[in-house]
């Protein structure tokens, strides 16, 4: 039985955006018709772009805020609400600066990674490349043994996958900034797969 790995770096080229309003204030009903008015704002701007896709609400939410004093007592509410999309990564800081001038006051982080077409591309190469390893690794070990390949008794696939994409934090709360010209460099994301043969062997003289 011999385990082979197959690995291929393909370029991060969407960037998957977090992003959101969040309002506080004395009444409950103050508060939602702010959030609505501010969040319709940012949908708009985000809907009006050809460039961005995937756009998605991912949690809206309204809580009560206590007094410090007393844990107890109300003193007001803040309500949230996050929407997620994908933009191309160069586009990022321009849009992020529009963004918070139309009305978002959360930027909660920002993911790059490839495209999903890539993505499958790359899993198929990996598989490939995964299972030429593995059937390179069994001929020299049965080589060194003077045995040769019989026939692959069992298969097992993996699977293909990169690593789980992580939130880079940018801003926690958005103040009026200038990010047009920030730089953002993607980067690349590795697809790996790993295949596990079973040989059936016999003695290299028969």
């Amino acid at each position: 039985m011999v385990s082979g790995r197959g690995m291929v770096d393909i370029p991060k080229t969407n960037a998957r955006v977090s992003l959101g309003v969040q309002v506080q204030g004395e009444t409950s009903g103050f508060v939602q018709q702010e959030l609505a008015k501010r969040s319709q704002a940012v949908v708009n701007l985000l809907k009006a772009r050809q460039d961005v896709s995937k756009l998605e609400t991912t949690s809206i939410s309204l809580n009560p805020r206590y007094s410090q004093k007393d844990g107890n007592q109300i003193i007001g509410y803040y309500a949230t609400n996050l929407v997620r999309f994908q933009i191309s990564p160069e586009k990022i800081g321009a849009l992020l600066d529009e963004a918070i001038k139309t009305g978002a006051t959360r930027i909660d982080g920002v993911t790059f990674v490839a495209s999903d077409e890539a993505i499958a591309a790359a899993q198929k190469q990996a598989i490939d490349a995964a299972s030429k390893d593995a059937r390179s690794q069994a001929d020299a070990g049965l080589s060194a043994l003077q045995l040769k390949q019989q026939q692959i008794v069992s298969i097992q696939i993996n699977g293909a996958r990169s690593p789980i994409p992580k939130m880079t934090d940018l801003i926690q709360r958005a103040a009026p900034m200038n990010l047009a010209n920030t730089a953002v460099v993607a980067g690349e994301q590795r697809i790996e797969a790993f295949v596990t043969l079973q040989v059936r062997y016999q003695s290299a003289q028969q």
